[in-house]
C-alpha cells in the first residue's frame, strides 16, 4: 500500500548546481529545472536549430548598439525552484556576478518545433509569474510569432501573433521589429 501522501522533494537552484559541481549533471545534460523538478529537455531537430540561428543573428545586429547581449539556450533563475533554458534571451548589459534573472531580461524567445504544448502551457505561465517583462513563442509548425507581454501573477495580460509577410515588433523594447520570415528562416 502506498501511503496516502507522497511527500516530493523539489530541488532548489542551489542543489540544482551542487548536483552539476558533484558530476551528477554535466554540461552536456539536456536538462532545466522546472518547479523543482529536473526536467529533460527534447532534442533540438534541424528546424528548430535553423531558427535559433537566424533569431541570433538578428538579435545580435540589434544588439550591436552595446545596449544589450544575447544569451542563446543559456540558464535563466526565475525562482528558488526554477532555472529553465530558454532559446534565447536579449539581455540588458550590465556586469554579472550570477546568472541572469527576469528582471535583466529585456525579451525571452522559446522556438517551438514539437514543444508547443509545454511551451505554452508549462513555461510561458512561469515566465510570467517570473516577471519576465515579454516572451515571444516562434511556432515553427503555425508558421508565426507569439508576442506575450505585461505579465501577471495569472499569466500575460497581452498577446498577439504576427505571421509570414509581417514584421513582429516588441512591445518592450521599442525600436525591435524583425521580419517574420526571416526568423522563420
Amino acid at each position: 500500500m502506498l501511503p496516502a501522501e507522497v511527500k516530493r522533494h523539489r530541488f532548489t537552484v542551489e542543489e540544482y548546481h551542487e548536483m552539476g559541481r558533484a558530476g551528477v549533471l554535466s554540461e552536456d545534460d539536456r536538462v532545466e529545472l522546472i518547479d523543482g523538478e529536473i526536467v529533460e529537455m527534447t532534442p533540438i531537430g534541424w528546424r528548430h536549430a535553423n531558427c535559433v540561428n537566424a533569431l541570433n543573428m538578428l538579435l545580435a545586429r540589434f544588439a550591436q548598439e552595446d545596449r544589450y547581449v544575447v544569451g542563446v539556450q543559456n540558464p535563466l533563475t526565475i525562482s528558488e525552484h526554477g532555472e529553465p533554458q530558454p532559446d534565447l534571451v536579449l539581455l540588458r548589459r550590465q556586469p554579472q556576478e550570477r546568472l541572469p534573472g527576469p528582471d535583466d531580461v529585456a525579451l525571452l524567445v522559446e522556438v517551438s518545433d514539437s514543444t508547443l504544448a509545454y511551451d505554452k502551457n508549462v513555461k510561458l505561465p512561469r515566465y510570467a509569474r517570473a516577471g519576465v517583462v515579454e516572451v515571444w513563442i516562434v511556432d515553427l509548425a503555425g508558421r508565426q510569432v507569439e508576442v506575450h507581454s505585461d505579465p501577471s501573477l495569472e499569466g500575460y495580460r497581452a498577446s498577439r501573433a504576427f505571421g509570414p509577410g509581417e514584421r513582429v515588433s516588441s512591445p518592450s523594447v521599442k525600436e525591435l521589429s524583425l521580419p517574420v520570415d526571416e526568423i522563420l528562416a
